[in-house]
């Protein structure tokens, strides 16, 4: 097994790269990939950039390239329902890029000629994913989070979520697009940008696929300041530590 685990900003891998050990590097792509082993699982992470097309050439770069087996897509989102907070984490059962729309010739958010709108995520990544989320929040959150920054953010009770992910090539930041969305799209819990791009990629070349996303803003119109400051100060926290916890303990089974 080789995990390939991609996230589209620095800050949101921030620290795996340094915890992996016999690291070694290839630039492939305009893309630096970094393989070695992280906490005993064989592993190349890498930093896809932001967008559909740029999750989706990184995904298969994986694959095609470097032999991985699984892939994880870890870093931000925005929240998909008005009940989910900044700092919630969710993890998807399917995802569907919500920007697809070639109607009349195909329905609404289905892929052409795939039959398929909403892409499934691997049922036994995604609950050791649900595991290893509810572990860090409550056994590392008090710890790598001080309570200076969890008052900033309002990170009072965090909590996990599981259901659908929406992607497209738009950062979310009006507050009716998302309740549109979400009146079109039933359970959906995150909007991002590279997830379901990546999903489709795994779908088709038939590699087992997980998203896990921490909520950093509530994709209304102070979107782009929460992130940016979110993403700085804790996403990079919530990743490493809920990563390694997926690794020691999820993985041991593959």
């Amino acid at each position: 097994m080789r995990l390939g685990i991609i996230s589209a900003l620095h800050e949101e891998q921030h620290g795996l790269v340094e915890a992996m050990q016999g690291a070694a590097t290839a630039l492939h792509g305009g893309r630096v990939y970094t393989l070695g082993k992280l906490w005993g699982i064989d592993a190349v992470c890498v930093l896809s950039r932001i967008g559909k097309v740029a999750g989706a050439v990184t995904a298969t770069l994986l694959v095609e390239k470097f032999g991985v087996t699984h892939i994880l897509f870890t870093g931000v989102a925005g929240a998909g329902d008005r009940s989910i907070a900044v700092g919630d984490i969710v993890v998807a059962d399917a995802l569907v890029q919500h920007d697809m729309d070639a109607s009349p010739l195909f329905p609404r958010f289905q892929v052409p000629l795939t039959g398929l709108a909403h892409f499934p995520s691997d049922h036994t990544m995604s609950m050791q994913l649900l595991a290893a989320a509810h572990g860090f929040l409550e056994h590392d959150l008090a710890d790598v989070i001080d309570a200076e920054q969890r008052a900033t953010f309002g990170l009072q009770q965090p909590r996990v979520h599981r259901g659908l992910i929406a992607s497209g090539d738009q950062f979310m930041n009006e507050i009716n697009a998302i309740d549109a969305l979400n009146a079109a799209l039933p359970g959906l819990v995150a909007v991002e940008m590279e997830g379901a791009a990546v999903a489709q990629v795994c779908y088709e070349l038939g590699i087992p696929c997980a998203v896990i996303r921490t909520i950093s803003d509530n994709a209304n119109e102070e979107a782009a300041t929460d992130f940016l400051a979110f993403v700085s100060a804790v996403a990079s926290k919530y990743a490493f530590y809920i990563v390694r916890r997926y690794c020691e303990g999820g993985m041991e089974s593959r």
